[in-house]
């Protein structure tokens, strides 16, 4: 009896530890009876099965404490998480790394040449116009995509909650706190002797502030695999870059300060003192410098006496007591430091920076724009590679929002029938392989060519399946398909025979096209014309209805039509029809036995076409 179970509990089902189709692991269950005891007469069957049955148990131990610690290590890892995701929000306040995430979205969601981000390829075209519109009007993946791809390049992950009806599917999402949420994974399905309890293996999103607990697939969780460390956590973009970045700010700090007080020019200020006692010297110089950094002011309001400081002057000035009248240059010019524009250290760790966010310095404007303004990634296909990884990523998760979405309408047998793709910028890898391809195709062509002897260097099937890389089977199909194509050109050849009128260009023809000439003679025979009911000129025939315009449409018409006149009513034929004989049924039979035949050519032409 099947399981009567609610659209959220199959999804349950369908997004568990082990898919839809979980068995339970037999291999590690052992529960000894006495009707489980192996029966045999032979010893050594019996000392073989009891030693795999220890085996199995010892394996199982050793599973069972890996997985544990593995575990372990993930809830440890937790507030080391936290602690990176406050780095990662310092850091998106330096201009070289926010200007680098801002790179990473735009050059994943690089629109294809029809203008989409999201392409969309299925068979059924049901579910392609089912998917495109959960991408691009529910979920709005211009808007959103770019949003999404740029945190989960800053924090390594993006938790986004979807809103799920049990009759529309998707119908809506909302961007979650990365930081405050967490993901759980509890043990492997695997790791259990005993699996009653699935929630021990169950993938569980919580939102700690709010205290909220989501199923797996009521959040879709985009991350970046990289470090399995991190696990079941995403790894950042920025996680390499995060030391480096604190020796940069260090370094960029030392560097101002050192600026603010060696720069500024000083003076030299010489005091003569003459024989003035030692002990009053410095007291003499501390009230002549005090003169030059402050003067008094009397405030208007209570009269009382401030010393302001002087603007003009520069605290690090020195004054220096003299005995020497004659001493020269009683004021001195100290210039400031002359190295400020040695910033190498500076430099050295911006290469570091910028290695470690694996971009071209040139688009971040750290050196001139080299390639004539190409595309980033035409430029570096190392920086292509990465933008790849991150489209996977991100494809992977909408995946499991599309395969969710159709099974909440019900098209279960239809969540492998479509793929999801992003554009990937760089053009470079497609140039490559096309030259790649023309290099084979031209080895191909030498390959299997008539060098003059007659005789050809090798096989096609051999050029094709060492050179061009097809096994068997593709071989066997491409000959069964260049048949096919040949019998399909020898009918195209053909066609001008078979088909004499295709009835595409009616319309434009009756709209366009010149009548035909009207004339009142009669042929040598006797024969009127237009009695000839399977000749063209039968399509243009005039019945004679009301509808039947005469020329000069537009006018007001005094006299009779012609045609009118030779119409009888009775029996709604042309008198010069009905003298020949004919009825209105054969006419009808006639028409409908026509209309057969250019359906039937009509079907073949569409079988053709569809093949």
């Amino acid at each position: 009896m099947a399981e009567n179970l609610t659209i959220y509990q199959r999804l349950g089902k369908l997004f568990g530890p082990a898919g839809p189709t979980a068995q339970e692991p037999t291999f590690q269950k052992f529960k000894l009876g006495s009707q489980e005891i192996l029966k045999t007469d032979s010893k050594k069957d019996y000392e073989e099965k009891k030693l795999q049955m220890q085996q199995s148990m010892y394996l199982s131990s050793q599973w069972q404490k890996i997985d544990n610690e593995l575990y372990t290590k993930s809830i440890y890892y937790e507030p080391t998480r936290l602690a990176s995701y406050y780095d990662y929000e310092s850091m998106e306040f330096t201009p070289e790394i926010s200007a680098a995430l801002d790179i990473y979205a735009e050059e994943s969601t690089t629109p294809s040449e029809k203008g989409y981000i999201l392409s969309i390829q299925s068979e059924s075209t049901r579910i392609k116009s089912i998917l495109g519109d959960l991408f691009n009007n529910i979920l709005d993946v211009d808007t959103n995509l770019i949003m999404w791809i740029r945190n989960a390049c800053k924090y390594g992950d993006n938790f986004v909650y979807l809103k799920i009806d049990p009759e529309k599917g998707v119908i809506g999402c909302n961007q979650l706190p990365n930081i405050e949420m967490e993901r759980t994974e509890g043990h492997s399905y695997l790791n259990q002797m005993d699996n009653s309890d699935a929630k021990a293996h169950q993938v569980e999103f919580k939102w700690r502030e709010k205290d909220l607990t989501f199923n797996s697939w009521e959040i879709a969780h985009f991350r970046l695999l990289g470090d399995d460390r991190r696990l079941p956590y995403g790894t950042s973009m920025l996680e390499k870059a995060r030391r480096i970045w604190k020796q940069l700010l260090l370094a960029e700090d030392a560097m101002l300060v050192y600026r603010t007080s060696r720069a500024p020019e000083r003076r030299v200020f010489k005091v003569f003192v003459g024989n003035m006692d030692d002990k009053d010297v410095e007291a003499y110089i501390g009230k002549v410098a005090n003169k030059f950094k402050r003067d008094p002011v009397v405030d208007p309001q209570n009269g009382n006496v401030d010393l302001r400081m002087n603007q003009m002057a520069v605290d690090q000035d020195y004054f220096i007591p003299v005995r020497d009248q004659a001493a020269p240059s009683p004021i001195e010019t100290l210039p400031g430091a002359t190295n400020l524009s040695e910033i190498a250290d500076i430099e050295y760790i911006q290469k570091k920076l910028l290695a470690s966010l694996r971009i071209p310095k040139a688009f971040l404007g750290f050196e001139e724009v080299v390639g004539e303004g190409k595309n980033l990634a035409l430029l570096d296909i190392r920086f292509a590679r990465t933008i790849n990884r991150i489209q996977k990523a991100i494809i992977q998760e909408l995946n499991k929002i599309a395969i969710i979405h159709l099974y909440v309408l019900g098209f279960e047998d239809e969540l492998e029938n479509f793929s999801l793709g992003l554009t990937n910028p760089s053009t470079q890898s497609e140039l490559l392989k096309l030259e790649q391809w023309q290099t084979k195709i031209t080895l191909y062509k030498d390959a299997v060519g008539d060098p003059g002897s007659g005789i050809a260097p090798v096989s096609a099937t051999w050029a094709k399946k060492f050179i061009l890389g097809m096994s068997d089977e593709e071989i066997k199909l491409d000959l069964q398909q260049q048949r096919f194509e040949k019998a399909v050109s020898t009918e195209l050849e053909s066609t001008g025979d078979v088909i004499k009128k295709t009835g595409l260009f009616n319309t434009v023809d009756k709209l366009y096209g010149e009548p035909p000439t009207v004339t009142n003679t009669t042929d040598s025979e006797g024969e009127e014309p237009g009695l000839d009911m399977g000749s063209e000129e039968d399509a243009n025939f005039d019945m004679g209805d009301s509808e039947t315009e005469a020329p000069g449409a537009g006018e007001e018409i005094t006299d009779p039509v012609a045609a009118a006149e030779g119409f009888n009513v009775d029996s709604e034929l042309p008198l010069i029809l009905e003298g020949r004989g004919l009825s209105k049924d054969g006419l009808d039979e006639l028409f409908n036995r026509t209309k057969n035949n250019i359906d039937s050519i009509n079907d073949e032409v569409d079988t053709l076409l569809k093949d």
